[in-house]
């Protein structure tokens, strides 16, 4: 007789997380099936910086859920309210009005509520001083509506999700790919296959989660769906997002659904290994362009580094720096802004960082053509506005008459020494998945719910083209992990309590 379980799900990162702690609210009997190995636990989660997109009326709405907050720090912090409706209005905004509106607003509606209940279940929270405000005038000024992150990153987030599954006897299987669905004559989801040690073994559930994630780590599937250009983008996360929980469940009869050309691409340090790093994760991210001048191969810059808050504009640079010579590009900063990097992303071990005297000598170690170097930064500096440059708001500190602009945060490029940082594409996630409703669960070509078959993370499509805020991954992994886990244990037949 084959084991059988109330639910099973089929992934290890927030998501599946979010819906093993749902469930296992309802039932004892939750597992979880991981491709990976124990010591790649986690997925894409792992290698995140732990930002969450969170709403909030104030600071003190917060601070019940943050352990890095003094009363001598509260005072000292500016942190505007960020609303529903500022959420939604994002989400509009990145995607071009195309994410799903209803999935858009449960999103936006539950964050709140779904960051607040995974602190109950053991997550820890704080706020970003050091990656989301700089202090201007005195205080530490919050920007771009992403103000919360989990203590230790990713690491920290997956440890502590572990950590919660495991206390409420939730089984983790780890090393064990879902290599198939079973279904009754109705196409009714009745449980998995499973390979465990090169055998096959069936295994029943009342409901199955899917969360694996996306295909972003299989380089033919990125050809195929997003460009042939796209097999020579460096992998940010984890080498076993490569698909084959999503096609499985196209298989099924699930509809296809979202931006399958588009991904989560950002400027990823050149010198980054071809997949993520577990020891580094995140740090290989270089996300204070805004602050800079970026520049392809041929010393010509080709994007507006000002254009918004990095937070909706971080997420699709990485196809502009993939369309150069190259497929690279490089940030330049000079004794101004050097001090307001990330540091953390700017200094860590093995960077492809360079420092010079001047732009001539900088050029050399960037094998950049030094006279094409020196007209692009005068050309730049000449076209750079008066104002107050701010860069906790868009300043509207500006250049004009060259192209592209520079809408916000521009300075001249002035004041040695320079600095150079060489980058590259890193794809994080993609966009294309399988449709499901506002309660995870997933749909077929008619828009009818699949009996038995749920859905959450990076595989659900519709939320995302093109762009996306930052940390709403997380969020969305949260509010539809959760929605997913209730909702199979329900489906499985199980009363909530």
């Amino acid at each position: 007789m084959k084991e059988s379980y109330d639910v099973v799900i089929v992934g290890a990162g927030n998501a599946a997380f979010s819906a093993a702690h749902a469930a296992a609210g309802v039932t004892s009997r939750v597992l979880v099936l991981e491709k990976a190995p124990r010591e790649w636990v986690g997925g894409n989660t792992y290698f995140t910086a732990g930002a969450i997109r969170t709403t909030y009326d104030s600071l003190e709405d917060l601070r019940p859920i943050v352990e890095n907050v003094t009363d001598e720090q509260a005072a000292a912090t500016d942190l505007p309210p960020y609303t529903p409706e500022d959420f939604v209005a994002d989400m509009e905004r990145v995607t071009g009005g195309r994410c799903d509106a209803e999935l858009t607003r449960v999103l936006a509606r539950d964050a709140a509520g779904a960051v607040r209940w995974l602190h109950e279940k053991g997550l820890r929270y704080r706020l970003m001083y050091d990656r989301q405000s700089f202090e201007v005038d005195g205080k530490r000024r919050f920007w771009g509506g992403l103000v919360l992150g989990t203590v230790d990153g990713g690491k920290g987030l997956v440890e502590q999700h572990v950590a919660a599954a495991e206390k409420a006897g939730v089984e983790i299987r780890y090393g064990s790919p879902v290599v198939g669905l079973l279904r009754e004559g109705d196409g009714a989801i009745t449980g998995v296959v499973c390979e465990k040690n090169g055998r096959r073994e069936e295994i029943g559930a009342g409901a199955v989660v899917l969360a694996g994630g996306g295909f972003e780590a299989d380089p033919h599937m990125r050809a195929e769906h997003l460009g042939p250009q796209w097999e020579a983008a460096k992998v940010r996360g984890t080498p076993y997002n490569t698909g084959e929980v999503l096609r499985m469940a196209l298989q099924a009869g699930a509809q296809p659904y979202g931006d399958w050309g588009g991904c989560h691409a950002i400027a990823w340090d050149a010198a980054a290994p071809p997949t993520g790093d577990r020891e580094l994760t995140n740090l290989f991210s270089k996300q204070s362009y805004p602050l800079s001048i970026m520049v392809n191969k041929k010393a010509e810059r080709f994007l507006d580094e000002g254009a918004d808050f990095r937070n909706y504009t971080y997420a699709k640079y990485g196809k502009e720096i993939l369309r150069q010579p190259g497929a690279i590009a490089y940030q330049l900063f000079d004794a101004k802004t050097e001090p307001l990097l990330r540091q953390d992303e700017y200094t860590a071990p093995g960077v492809s960082r360079h420092e010079a005297p001047t732009l001539r000598e900088l050029a050399g170690r960037l094998d950049l053509n030094a006279n094409a170097l020196e007209r692009t930064v005068e050309e730049f500096n000449t076209a750079v506005q008066p104002g107050e440059f701010n860069p906790a708001i868009k300043d509207d500190k500006r250049t004009e008459g060259i192209q592209p602009p520079k809408s916000n945060w521009a300075l001249p490029l002035d004041e040695p020494p320079f600095y150079g940082f060489a980058v590259t594409c890193g794809i994080t996630f993609t966009f294309g998945g399988v449709r499901v409703d506002s309660d995870a669960r997933v749909l077929d070509e008619v828009l009818a719910p699949i009996p038995g078959l749920y859905a959450a993370g990076e595989l659900v499509g519709g939320l995302f083209y093109n762009n996306y805020p930052g940390g709403s991954g997380l969020t969305a992994g949260a509010v539809f992990g959760r929605r997913a886990g209730v909702g199979a244990a329900e489906t499985a037949g199980v009363v909530p309590g």
